[in-house]
């Protein structure tokens, strides 16, 4: 394969200052690559995420991502999607719809909007929706040293990378989780903790993927499903903050916002890194 050099962003997602968000690394111009070079590249960033600008197969869409980790290709994820509109737009992308960007990925085509200085995804439709099984709740208390009785409530929440959400009872609890990655297995796990009075942000979540042992920094994907999950169960009002990133030293914020049947999750982007990739 011939190669060639790329425009390249490294961004820093669901932050306004650099370093304490989620960091994505943007290739743009990906035709010609063949899925075992954006794998490959994937491992050569070593981010949670790395995402390859193409053009729409879909005439609705104005661009396509495809959204890879180093272990394997996503149909879709958070804060990707914004890093990647982010880019897009700074690479000079014009939209169809002044006030709406079209992303095509692998779960279909979703809506990017500005929301101030920022910018919000719509949260696509859950895969899956019910509550888990007493086995996989013994799993999850197992591995996250929960007494019985912890959980509040529970659910698959799944939209795409297979998260099931547990909440407990405070932001206070979640931030002094101390996993058992073993016993985790391969689970994707999200765990929200309602915040005291006279905090900053309605909710602290963070998220663990298994197998290997990995915490998300900040995780759009998941923060849409817990969103659709307890603003429906009138456990979180329309508009609120979620934090996430506190156990690794970020500060990450999610605005989340519902408008009639669409939960919107936004946050700022910060560009680190430009320039050009060769590959």
């Amino acid at each position: 394969m011939t190669v060639q050099p790329r425009r390249f962003h490294q961004v820093d997602v669901f932050s306004a200052e650099p370093l304490q968000g989620n960091p994505l690394a943007v290739v743009h111009d990906a035709d010609g690559l063949d899925d075992a070079h954006l794998a490959a590249i994937a491992r050569w960033t070593n981010l949670s995420e790395t995402t390859f600008l193409l053009p729409p197969t879909d005439p609705a869409a104005d661009y396509r991502v495809r959204i890879f980790t180093p272990f394997g290709e996503l149909p879709f994820a958070g804060h990707p999607t914004l890093g990647s509109a982010w880019a897009w737009l700074a690479a000079g992308g014009v939209a169809r719809d002044p006030g709406v960007v079209v992303q095509q990925c692998g779960v279909g085509l979703v809506r990017v909007k500005r929301d101030g200085a920022r910018l919000a995804f719509a949260a696509p439709p859950q895969r899956r929706s019910e509550p888990l099984d007493a086995a996989m709740l013994a799993r999850i208390a197992a591995a996250l040293g929960l007494a019985a009785g912890e959980i509040q409530r529970h659910r698959w929440i799944d939209n795409g990378p297979g998260w099931c959400g547990v909440l407990l009872a405070s932001g206070a609890r979640v931030r002094a989780l101390q996993v058992d990655w073993a016993a985790l297995g391969d689970l994707k796990l999200g765990v929200v903790g309602l915040q005291a009075a006279g905090e900053d942000t309605a909710i602290e979540v963070r998220a663990f993927v298994g197998p290997g042992g990995f915490e998300d920094p900040v995780t759009g994907s998941l923060n849409a499903s817990v969103a659709q999950w307890l603003i429906g169960d009138g456990v979180l009002p329309d508009h609120y903050v979620a934090a996430q990133g506190h156990a690794l030293q970020r500060a990450g914020r999610v605005h989340v916002a519902r408008d009639g049947d669409t939960v919107w999750v936004g946050g700022d982007v910060t560009p680190v890194v430009e320039g050009i990739v060769r590959v």
